[in-house]
């Protein structure tokens, strides 16, 4: 049996509602049963602020997934789907990346993927990604928020998701970061 103590950490919750997007994370970093950090960021704005990306896992092997993701990003000129799967496939395939602990997810004003480390890239129903020990109870609040609240917008589906894992999940702490992309539209018309 393994003892080592590990790091644990984060939720993560994505929704695309009303024609925007918004991901928010909390920022506790845990090691084993100790509180290591409570104001980390988790959720960045990627290929000139058109993608939302967020990591659950290893910090170091997270900042390694975006730097890696956000090459893929350039490449693939702002795919995000294209960039998701090749990014997936050099993860499932590289020797080194293979060995990474984190999971990612990003989303843009269609798409809102998660990205793990098996090779998966996976679009849930209802765009509402949720990754991390409190993910569960985050997308739980959120699909409940999303039948019941089109008044409500997507930042303010997502902080409330947050608050309710936070509640919920030791892994979770209540120091919640919110970022949004908005539909083009929207933007020209502001």
């Amino acid at each position: 049996m393994n003892n080592q103590k590990k790091w644990r950490s984060t939720t993560v919750v994505g929704v695309r509602h009303n024609g925007r997007s918004a991901m928010g994370a909390d920022g506790q970093v845990t090691f084993g049963d100790t509180i290591m950090k409570g104001t980390a960021k988790k959720v960045r704005l990627l290929y000139s602020d058109q993608v939302l990306a967020g990591f659950a896992g290893a910090s170091s092997d997270a900042f390694t997934l975006f730097e890696k993701f956000e090459a893929k990003l350039d490449e693939y000129h702002g795919d995000l789907v294209r960039a998701a799967v090749e990014l997936a496939k050099d993860w499932r395939l590289d020797r080194a990346l293979r060995r990474l602990e984190a999971m990612l997810a990003v989303m843009d004003k269609d798409h809102a993927l998660l990205i793990s480390g098996n090779g998966d890239v996976v679009e849930p129903d209802e765009g509402i990604v949720a990754i991390g020990s409190g993910g569960p109870f985050a997308q739980a609040a959120a699909h409940a928020l999303m039948q019941h609240a089109d008044q409500l917008t997507a930042e303010q589906i997502v902080e409330t998701s947050m608050k309710t894992a936070a509640s919920l999940c030791i892994y979770t702490n209540d120091n919640i970061l919110v970022q949004t992309l908005e539909d083009e539209k929207e933007e020209k018309d502001s």
